[in-house]
């Protein structure tokens, strides 16, 4: 027994001088603050304390305040830095140097402020936001920030938090041990349990889709042999041949995407691409026969395989409000007559139904389509509709439809440099900080930094 606790001892005195050389280590490596070591710190815990500001936060605060973070499985990023910190276009060079799309807090000094992807917090909630806290100690900002974000904020904290880098991470040895000691296993499971079952929603909704795009790829690939083109048939030209290109060129994409996709949003390239195509088809058909070339036009709003649409037609769905609605010419002749228009419809869980009514999966579908700002108005009202209009939709099946958020990417989603820098705009001395929002929309506030 006494030689068992004397190996015991051995091992915990071992694990811990191991601990303390690596954090020696860390501390080390982080000693000289850029923007490029906030960021690698920050891709691996949700807080980064400049190690000259521990009097500010100290270590177990900063611990406590990154676990509360993970614990709630968002993408909130915390920052403190020195008040000599370069604070010109921070924010754009900090999210681009962690490339993931989240909410980002960051105290300069005594000064405060936060932005976020739109698809995490729109602008006015991040605004209100960081409103609520200034003119609060460091701790009580942070504290009182984070408490009202995690409420708020859509997403779920990306994978590197729980997975950690390629060598020994020191905060995640010490992170898991005081979870373990504090009883915290099951919160930590319960993280995982959460991601584990959104990933199987995405699964499933992807599964949905594909029954659909395969419809529609067919469908395509059905009229290029319709068309029945030759390159070198009697009367084709240069312009004829290069619309086939291309709306060749759209089928293989669409094939191409369709393939690799692991989540629904990237549905939304696959029939991108299908309406390229069509339109490619439409410009050929009107050169072959002899009449003017086609405006370009969203596709037809109730089955976007009836290709590209002719005008705008009334439309009131029903127990909906009406609108405007881009409409093929055999819609528009049948709803001009009184009839029901041709409605795509998909299956569900009770039975077939329009896809405007078919769940959120099919948002990733439609925006496709109709990306460019037209499908909201044309969704309103419709059960898509209220699905896409909150953060919570876009953390889960990808934005970039319009008004219902910008980007593609849901909150912990690695984007790299894939966001809207024109949105890093505003604020403190020609850079991005003290216009809170959406990644640099919307100005300073009144008498702000």
């Amino acid at each position: 027994m006494k030689a068992a606790l004397t190996r015991g001892l051995s091992v915990l005195l071992i694990a811990f001088a191991a601990l303390a050389v690596l954090s020696v280590g860390a501390t080390d490596a982080r000693a000289a603050t850029d923007v490029s070591t906030v960021a690698d710190a920050l891709r691996e815990s949700p807080v980064y304390v400049d190690p000259s500001l521990s009097g500010q936060l100290s270590d177990a605060d900063a611990d406590a305040l990154a676990e509360k973070i993970e614990r709630a499985d968002k993408p909130v990023f915390v920052a403190v830095l020195p008040a000599d910190f370069p604070k010109e276009n921070l924010f754009r060079n900090l999210r681009t140097a962690t490339g993931i799309t989240g909410l980002y807090a960051v105290r300069v000094g005594d000064d405060f402020d936060a932005k976020a992807d739109s698809s995490v917090l729109p602008v006015d909630g991040v605004r209100n936001l960081v409103t609520s806290v200034q003119g609060e100690s460091t701790k009580a900002q942070l504290d009182d920030f984070t408490d009202r974000a995690l409420a708020n904020v859509g997403g779920s904290a990306p994978s590197g938090w729980s997975e950690g880098g390629g060598g020994v991470d020191t905060g995640a040895l010490i992170g898991v041990g005081a979870v373990a000691l504090a009883g915290g296993a099951g919160a930590y499971t319960l993280v995982r349990r959460n991601r584990r079952r959104k990933d199987a929603e995405r699964r499933a909704a992807l599964d949905k889709l594909r029954v659909v795009v395969d419809e529609d790829i067919t469908a395509f690939g059905e009229e290029l042999d319709r068309l029945d083109f030759h390159p070198a048939e009697p009367g084709a030209d240069d312009a004829m041949r290069a619309d086939y290109e291309r709306a060749l060129d759209a089928y293989d994409k669409a094939k191409s995407f369709m393939a690799a996709a692991t989540r629904p949003e990237e549905v939304r390239a696959v029939t991108q691409s299908l309406e390229d195509g069509r339109f490619s088809l439409a410009v050929l058909a009107a050169r072959r026969e002899g009449r003017p070339v086609p405006e370009r036009r969203a596709p037809c709003f109730f089955d976007p395989r009836h290709g590209p649409s002719v005008a705008d037609a009334t439309w009131t769905p029903p127990g909906g409000a009406t609108r405007e609605v881009p409409v093929c010419a055999a819609d528009r002749t049948r709803l001009d007559d009184g009839h029901d228009p041709a409605v795509r419809e998909v299956d569900t869980d009770s039975g077939r139904r329009p896809y405007w009514d078919a769940g959120p999966a099919y948002g990733p579908w439609a925006g496709g389509y109709f990306g460019g700002g037209i499908l909201p108005g044309l969704l309103v009202g419709t059960m898509l509709g209220s699905m896409m209009a909150g953060p919570a939709y876009a953390a889960d099946y990808g934005s970039g439809y319009g008004d219902f958020g910008g980007g593609g990417y849901g909150g912990g989603d690695t984007s790299g440099a894939d966001f809207n820098s024109d949105d890093f705009s505003g604020g403190f001395g020609g850079g991005d900080f003290g216009g809170g929002g959406d990644f640099g929309g919307g100005g300073d506030f009144g008498g702000g930094f």
